[in-house]
């Protein structure tokens, strides 16, 4: 685990407010932040219904933290890429926290109010990153399956990452109806390891918070 930063050379970060597309991640988080961030630190987490959601409210939900938002508050903006190109969306959220009156981590790293992070392959690149972690919500999967070329960088599984991690457990006899996303996350929240998850994006969504 990389060492603990102030995100502000003057005030350190007491509470995070977590802006989420959907109740998946929102239960992901629940099970992983307790064991992420420091034990005096508190969190809520608001799930949208989506990234279209998301994005639509975003602008007018910021203005209404900026009118109140503590010193030592922080607010995380997190979405996934889907088929956006990652520079224009990270782009597009800096640019509705700013208008918003708030200031990003990107352009006021000292004293920053609001950080975008973008989950670049859905959420099970995540899982992937630590099959450790995967193995141990469901241990019929095979520790070997990480072996695999096509999955060491997590982030650049091709044909769809859900898609690909609904038939990998499919294949060692979990959710032979069909992936219950929601389940998984709370499941996977309780178990990835921060400081050994691999995941490229998730190394940039924890250590934004550190």
């Amino acid at each position: 685990m990389p060492s603990r930063k102030h995100s502000n050379e003057t005030t350190v970060t007491q509470h995070f407010e977590f802006l989420v597309e959907e109740p998946s991640m929102e239960k992901f988080l629940h099970g992983l932040l307790p064991r992420l961030l420091r034990k005096d630190q508190t969190f809520k987490v608001h799930p949208f219904q989506g990234k279209q959601d998301l994005l639509k409210k975003l602008e007018s939900r910021l203005r209404a933290y900026a009118e109140w938002l503590p010193t030592n508050w922080r607010i995380v903006v997190l979405v996934d890429r889907d088929d956006d190109d990652c520079k224009k969306l990270k782009q597009e959220l800096e640019n509705i926290a700013t208008k918003a009156g708030l200031k990003t981590r990107s352009n006021s790293s000292l004293c920053w109010q609001v950080v975008n992070r973008i989950v670049i392959e859905e959420l099970e690149a995540w899982y992937f990153g630590d099959w450790d972690a995967v193995r141990a919500a469901y241990p019929k999967v095979s520790r070997t399956v990480m072996q695999k070329t096509k999955y060491r960088n997590s982030d650049a599984i091709a044909g769809g990452t859900w898609e690909t991690f609904e038939s990998v457990m499919q294949r060692y006899g979990y959710f032979k109806s069909g992936l219950r996303k929601i389940e998984v996350a709370q499941a996977l929240g309780q178990h990835l390891n921060p400081s050994r998850c691999k995941s490229p994006s998730f190394v940039c969504f924890r250590d934004a918070l550190l």
